[in-house]
């Protein structure tokens, strides 16, 4: 193995690292955003504003996330109403292109996720809330979220990681991340081994502190329910 070309593309390494965390801090921040508020609709009784919620998780999750990234990158680009549209600036931006692919790809995953710990919330709480006479966004707000929200926990962690390495693809559009730092050493250099086996390194330490961080989010607010 040549570990000078890595040394001396460290710098290189480390930009690419920072540049997939501010990714994935965009992507889960806007996600987790939209995704609260989508999955309170997505548990309402009436089908005209599950529905189309429906429909949006159900194309996100059933495509590849490559071709998502390809359609908003590169497919709106062919449209001429979208070149001289206000919205081009942003849409000629590998960088918004990427994001917002990212963040609507697991925002579909993490508004299925929390809708199904909504749904699953035992009827005692909400009966227990309901005898204390608190409304509906009272109880929304102080009983059903943080309740969900917590046995949420261990589902979101993995789609953070998962995240996490769906950022990879940034680099197919021209993003100087993690995996693009390891294609330009491998293109200058010609060392695959070395320079993919670095980036996976990097990736390897990125999760690993994902996964720290979960375990204690879910050893402080998962504590009242493994009490019971």
């Amino acid at each position: 193995m040549d570990l000078s070309a890595i040394t001396e593309n460290l710098p290189l390494y480390l930009s690419g690292a920072q540049t997939t965390f501010e990714l994935l801090l965009i992507s889960l921040g806007l996600g987790l955003a939209f995704a609260i508020p989508l999955a309170v609709l997505r548990t309402l009784p009436q089908r005209w504003i599950w529905g189309p919620i429906w429909f949006y998780t159900y194309i996100f999750r059933g495509t590849p996330m490559l071709v998502q990234l390809f359609l908003v990158y590169y497919g709106l680009a062919q449209f001429e109403w979208m070149q001289q549209s206000t919205l081009w600036p942003y849409f000629s931006s590998a960088w918004f292109c990427a994001c917002l692919t990212f963040a609507l790809n697991t925002c579909a995953y993490t508004v299925e996720i929390i809708a199904g710990s909504i749904k699953a919330l035992p009827a005692g709480e909400i009966e227990a809330a309901k005898s204390l006479g608190m409304s509906r966004w009272v109880m929304l707000r102080r009983i059903v979220l943080p309740s969900a929200l917590r046995r949420a926990l261990p589902a979101y962690s993995n789609e953070a990681i998962f995240m996490l390495h769906g950022t990879s693809l940034a680099s197919i559009v021209t993003i100087m991340d993690l995996t693009g730092a390891a294609r330009q050493v491998n293109s200058t250099y010609y060392l695959p081994f070395e320079a993919f086996i670095t980036a996976a390194v990097f990736y390897f330490l990125l999760t690993l502190s994902l996964v720290g961080l979960f375990h204690l989010a879910e050893r402080r607010w998962l504590r009242p329910l493994m009490a019971r």
